[in-house]
């Protein structure tokens, strides 16, 4: 099943009442988890390395309560394939991006991989400014932009070699389509694609390469692999509140694992291989059958 109302009855008695008990239940412990977020800073002047531990833990706590809420609270099998996935090894997460939803899948697999509370997200530069939640994220060393390369690019390399420097673990997760897929914006990036003499997709965007590039180059010393994420949802994907209503009973995750030292060296050949990996995420998608 993919994204799917329940039966009228059940939705209307069972999944609307507690799909809202587990929205409030989730933004309530989030609340808690910015709080002590908030009061680990004392931390910071006298041990960083502990500061880390602490919002590590952290985000370990109440991601890992999102995704119990997601696969027990609303009983959603979340179906692996491709390359296991080691424990515990630093890499960078190349995924699709169909909607925030997405995240809370990526949770899944970060937990097997007990790399939970090491995610490291791009996100919006304005987002640091919001109490809680931005602030939370720059505790966890999260990476802010504008979209603007040349006013990020050295920013996004200094962080890069902090985490190389002070050997602090990662996941970096990356959507190189740089937002989520809507019809508008795929015929937009198609329209790109054809100016450059590039093949057409369906189900994802034109990659967005300058990032993805270099996050293998600032972290080649410090990652061991790339994990080339496919999100595959059965029909269109489901809205986070879709989600937490019922609608989604079965997601399908593949991820190839490859090895930092096999990728290429030059800018180039890393963006096209970028690319490339988009256009089997695109393949795949096209001829996925139903999990």
């Amino acid at each position: 099943m993919g994204t799917q109302r329940p039966p009228l009855l059940s939705f209307i008695f069972w999944y609307v009442p507690s799909g809202i008990v587990l929205i409030i239940a989730l933004f309530g412990a989030l609340l808690i988890i910015n709080f002590l977020q908030m009061a680990s800073a004392v931390v910071w002047p006298f041990s960083q390395q502990l500061f880390r531990k602490i919002n590590r833990e952290l985000a370990n706590q109440w991601w890992s309560w999102a995704e119990l809420a997601m696969t027990r609270g609303r009983s959603v099998n979340i179906i692996l394939t491709g390359d296991t996935i080691p424990v515990r090894e630093n890499a960078i997460v190349m995924c699709n991006h169909q909607e925030m939803t997405d995240i809370a899948v990526l949770f899944f697999l970060a937990k097997q991989s007990k790399r939970l509370g090491d995610m490291k997200w791009f996100a919006k530069d304005v987002i640091k400014y919001v109490p809680g939640v931005g602030w939370g994220m720059l505790f966890l060393d999260c990476i802010y932009v504008k979209r603007d390369w040349y006013s990020d690019k050295n920013k996004i390399l200094a962080t890069f070699q902090k985490f190389y420097e002070k050997n602090i673990p990662i996941w970096l997760m990356i959507f190189p389509e740089g937002t989520r897929i809507r019809p508008h914006k795929l015929a937009k990036a198609n329209s790109i694609a054809k100016d450059k003499g590039m093949d057409t997709f369906k189900n994802v965007l034109l990659p967005r390469t300058k990032g993805m590039v270099a996050s293998v180059q600032g972290l080649r010393q410090h990652i061991q692999a790339i994990y080339d994420v496919t999100i595959i949802y059965n029909g269109p994907a489901p809205s986070l509140l879709q989600l937490f209503m019922g609608f989604t009973k079965s997601v399908n995750i593949h991820a190839s694992r490859i090895p930092i030292e096999s990728l290429p060296q030059e800018q180039e050949e890393i963006a096209n291989w970028v690319i490339n990996c988009f256009r089997k995420k695109d393949l795949k998608m096209e001829t996925a059958i139903a999990p």
